[in-house]
Parts: structure tokens; sequence; C-alpha cells
């Protein structure tokens, strides 16, 4: 079981496994530290959510959200194409704008429904978008995405950087 403390601490980083072909260096020199990941997808403005059609097509869509206590949170209706395919099936890819400076968090979403953490999620979107979303009953759903295998690189030294963490040993 995952203590997700462990997502905010800085988890050990390592290689990920990428053919030879690509050149990337299997020492330790030049990984990224988690807290730049962190630092990039706290101050991200939109994520990119790929999510997965009951038929197996993918689907992707931007939304805003906020990386809250080493978790991605964003809303989207539950009867929109994202909250229907992630009732269907809650495995998630989340991925910032930046082709250039990358981060890339996978896992399954859960609906949050604590209120004192909806609270939590409706002050801090505000303050970051300026924007309170309604969150009571038949308001968007709020989902919350705690990363199972997170990957990161710099594009410009892609075999250098590329880095990957995995909070649940998979």
């Amino acid at each position: 079981m995952t203590d997700w403390a462990d997502v905010r601490a800085e988890p050990a980083a390592e290689r990920p496994s990428i053919p030879a072909g690509y050149g990337i260096h299997r020492d330790s020199d030049g990984l990224i530290p988690w807290s730049a990941a962190v630092e990039r997808l706290t101050s991200a403005r939109n994520y990119w959510v790929a999510t997965t059609r009951p038929d197996g097509r993918p689907h992707a869509a931007p939304v805003w959200g906020l990386w809250l206590d080493g978790a991605i949170y964003f809303g989207t209706d539950p009867a929109s194409r994202k909250g229907r395919n992630l009732a269907a099936n809650p495995e998630v890819v989340i991925h910032l704008e930046s082709g250039d400076e990358v981060v890339i968090l996978e896992g399954a979403a859960e609906q949050v429904r604590d209120p004192a953490l909806l609270q939590r999620f409706v002050d801090a979107y505000d303050a970051k978008y300026h924007v309170r979303p309604d969150v009571s009953a038949g308001g968007p759903g709020i989902y919350r995405l705690r990363p199972r295998t997170a990957y990161a690189w710099l594009e410009r030294d892609f075999p250098q950087t590329a880095t990957r963490w995995s909070f649940t040993g998979g």
C-alpha cells in the first residue's frame, strides 16, 4: 500500500525503460529531482487528461487543475466524455502542456466526495484561477489522480534527463 505522503516527499528517481536506440544514459547524472516535477505540476495552468472510451478508443482533453497533497485534482461533469470514460475505466494519464519540459503522471483517478477535501480544492482552485467551482450536487465531479508512476525530461537533453518515479513499485 502506498503512503501518499511519499508522493509529496522526494521519491527515488531512476531511468525509464526505453529502448537503447534512444541513447538514454544509464547513470544517475542528470536525473530530474521530484521537487522540480512538483514545481511544474504546481505552476501549470493546463493539464491534458487522457482517458479510454469503453470501446478502447483514446480521448484527450485539456483541463484546469491543481497539484494538492501529492495528487492532481481536476473537474469534469460525470456525464461528459471524460467522466463517462473514468466511470468505465479509471486509468488515466495526465500530461503538462509542454513537450519541452515534460511531466507525465499515470494512475487511477477517483472521484472526490469528502466535503472537507472538496472545500480545500475549491479554495485552492479559486486562489489559482479566480473561479470557485460549484461542488454541490449537480456540479462538476472533482477527480483526484494520485500517481502510480511519473515521468519527466527536458526535451533539449532527453537522453540525460529522462527520469521515472514509481510510487507503488509498479
